[in-house]
């Protein structure tokens, strides 16, 4: 089921597009290709939307957060913007002081895509990144598929290039497994040995370091209240295992799951979310109001060949999915 969501300035029209598989039910936006809300049945069988999101589409286009967005062409971090492919340089937009994050100004997240294909229980959009984009080199052609099936919600990305570039993709979702309040109650897990050190900006070092002995060691449940501490978690995690993270709340008996194929995840516990930040259906949102695990590669990974490559080359496909499968107790 699709119903216009909003009207963008130049008379686009944004679609949010309903699937559900019986047991869970969300809706996608084409702005950003966003996530807007996952209901699932809470330990009483009552549905609650564990994902934040906005009411309208203004809300979305002026406010900050970046909720449920597919973020590229290069999602994270890339230190000074500065990439090189194929041994030239190219510069790309500086949008978070001295460095780029997140596709640029004009990222995947602000962009409206296009609906390809839908059924009851998955949609797919579309989107073409033109060469030179934020000053990425290479036409670049997206395709994200969202599929609900049975307990789970997988998120497919399949991109193609006509030259060589970089391509980087992630889902920025903040889950809140009670639905509202903040996140400090829930457990969580990272099931990940190692991480790459950043300094003051998140611009890894170029080392992979143990999580044993430090903050960033979750690879047993952790109870988030105590170790969020003033500053949270903004923390890039290489992972080893499809198994990448998982989190249970006991007020909401519900758990989630995070399988991906990809390398290394974001781990970020919305520290950065300003208090009394109006979300959907009357409610507040606020610091440490979810949890993000965004599944990717490490970042500013064009700038450190010790890390694994996002290069896309012109005869290759980039194809990688995230899914979520959630359980209640």
């Amino acid at each position: 089921m699709s119903r216009v969501f909003g009207v963008m300035p130049d008379g686009t029209e944004v679609q949010c597009i309903s699937i559900g598989s019986g047991e869970i039910e969300c809706e996608v936006i084409t702005y950003g290709a966003a996530l807007r809300s996952l209901k699932v049945p809470d330990r009483n069988g009552s549905f609650v939307d564990v994902v934040l999101g906005y009411e309208s589409l203004e809300d979305y286009r002026t406010r900050s957060g970046r909720m449920g967005a597919v973020m590229g062409r290069c999602t994270n971090r890339i230190s000074g913007g500065h990439i090189n492919v194929g041994g030239k340089d190219y510069q790309l937009t500086l949008n978070r002081g001295k460095d780029h994050i997140h596709g640029g100004e004009r990222g995947f997240d602000k962009r409206v895509w296009d609906v390809e294909s839908v059924s009851d229980s998955s949609v797919t959009l579309h989107l073409n990144s033109p060469d030179g984009e934020e000053g990425y080199p290479g036409e670049l052609d997206v395709r994200v598929t969202y599929k609900v099936d049975g307990k789970s919600l997988r998120i497919d990305y399949l991109a193609h290039a006509n030259g060589d570039t970089v391509c980087n993709l992630t889902n920025h979702s903040y889950f809140n497994l009670a639905g509202k309040g903040d996140v400090s109650g829930h457990r969580v897990s990272v099931l990940s040995d190692s991480y790459t050190p950043s300094d003051l900006d998140g611009i890894p070092t170029g080392e992979i370091s143990f999580v044993e002995g430090t903050r960033f060691d979750l690879r047993k449940e952790t109870l988030m209240g105590d170790v969020l501490g003033d500053s949270g978690f903004d923390q890039n995690y290489m992972l080893s295992d499809r198994h990448a993270a998982s989190a249970f709340c006991d007020v909401s008996g519900i758990s989630i799951d995070v399988f991906t194929d990809l390398p290394a995840m974001q781990f970020y516990t919305a520290g950065g979310l300003k208090d009394g930040t109006p979300g959907k259906g009357g409610v507040t949102y606020g610091r440490f109001g979810g949890l993000c695990f965004e599944a990717q590669f490490p970042p500013d990974a064009p700038n450190h060949s010790e890390f694994p490559s996002v290069m896309l080359r012109a005869d290759e496909d980039y194809r990688h999915f995230v899914e979520y499968v959630f359980l209640r107790k």
